[in-house]
């Protein structure tokens, strides 16, 4: 039986893949001469942001302020948190982490998030850190047009106690490229349009000294990073998942799975395991690169995959698999999209050559303000 002494559904994390993937990113920056500042808000978990720290990362980001917090109180301090701010609450934590030693900065996209920094930082002895997020082509926040972003400029340069610290993007749209070209060539694209942003920034007498990237299927490939980037941040490459693994080709990369019990076999094809929405998600990737079919993949049965979830139940059709197994037999399921997975489970089990060998506490689970 697998890992009898876990009870299901449990969040897996194979440590020789993992330590292989971080160290696959890690020198892909150095061979590329940008740092890299990896996304946590994949594993939400301090330990292994250490220990992508120790083997090269400048600094790590967040998606929210409640997970610099946690991170800063675990001894990560050079933090980006990759998200507009808003609201005076989110900006007086942010205050108070400054205060405590913390290197926090974060992203703006609009005059009045920055007008909203200067009155909370006014007296203050350090300033707050913006750095200006540009869209290049995710369709999500970020600047679109030039005559926006210098008015943005103009508004930091008249608030003493704000700090332009630099530019960044998310080529997130990389996950629907048709193909690995097709990826290349918006990968390429997003990095020319952040950077004639970069260009603009010069001409009006700020310099940013950030220029960050970063999506993790434009990053798996070994693409060419273009001169004047300077810094990366890639989060699922971490633990891969389903979807990625799709992307590049093998799931072999894939570190996380969730270890799910079968209690059911109701007819010769259906099979139901004891993990749902719950503990999976019910995301799809169904798009370009990243396409995935159903909710799940199964490890030990890799053209198996779940058909549908509920709340607390997976539901898989294949006679194959069926005949395979009886109920009580453990499986893993490499999960579609790996990111709200972790956020689900209270701690992640570290396995080596079949044994758990530690315990990570998720402790920036539920951190969403």
């Amino acid at each position: 039986m697998k890992y009898p002494n876990l009870d299901t559904p449990a969040l897996l994390i194979d440590r020789e893949i993992m330590m292989d993937n971080l160290r696959f990113m890690q020198d892909y920056a150095d061979r590329e001469g940008v740092a890299l500042r990896p996304h946590t808000k994949t594993h939400k978990n301090p330990a292994i942001a250490k220990k992508q720290a120790e083997l090269g990362a400048r600094g790590i980001t967040v998606a929210k302020v409640g997970e610099a917090e946690v991170m800063a109180e675990n001894g990560l301090t050079d933090l980006f948190i990759a998200n507009e701010i808003v609201g005076e609450k989110k900006l007086l934590r942010i205050r108070d982490l400054c205060r405590k030693g913390a290197k926090v900065s974060f992203g703006v996209d609009t005059p009045c998030q920055v007008e909203a920094a200067e009155a909370v930082f006014a007296g203050e002895a350090a300033p707050a850190r913006v750095l200006i997020e540009i869209e290049v082509g995710e369709e999500r926040s970020g600047i679109l047009h030039e005559d926006a972003f210098t008015a943005l400029l103009d508004t930091i340069k008249a608030c003493p106690h704000v700090e332009f610290a630099g530019i960044f993007s998310h080529e997130g749209h990389c996950y629907n490229a048709d193909t690995v070209e097709d990826c290349r060539e918006k990968f390429i694209t997003s990095q020319e349009r952040t950077l004639a942003f970069a260009r603009l920034a010069r001409e009006r007498g700020m310099e940013p000294r950030t220029v960050s990237i970063g999506s993790t299927p434009s990053l798996m490939f070994g693409f060419h990073i273009l001169p004047g980037i300077t810094e990366i941040r890639p989060g699922t490459y971490v633990l891969m998942d389903a979807s990625q693994g799709h992307a590049i080709g093998t799931l072999d990369r894939c570190a996380a799975t969730v270890l799910t019990t079968v209690i059911s076999r109701p007819t010769p094809e259906r099979v139901i395991t004891d993990v749902g929405a719950k503990g999976l998600t019910a995301q799809t990737r169904t798009k370009g690169i990243c396409a995935t079919p159903g909710l799940g993949t199964l490890k030990e049965f890799p053209d198996v995959h779940i058909f549908d979830v509920y709340d607390e139940h997976a539901i898989l059709y294949h006679k194959g698999f069926r005949e395979a197994v009886r109920v009580g037999d453990r499986v893993e399921i490499i999960p579609v999209h790996i990111c709200p997975v972790c956020n689900l489970y209270e701690k992640a089990y570290l396995v080596s050559g079949g044994e758990v060998v530690e315990e990570l506490p998720i402790l920036c689970r539920g951190k969403l303000q």
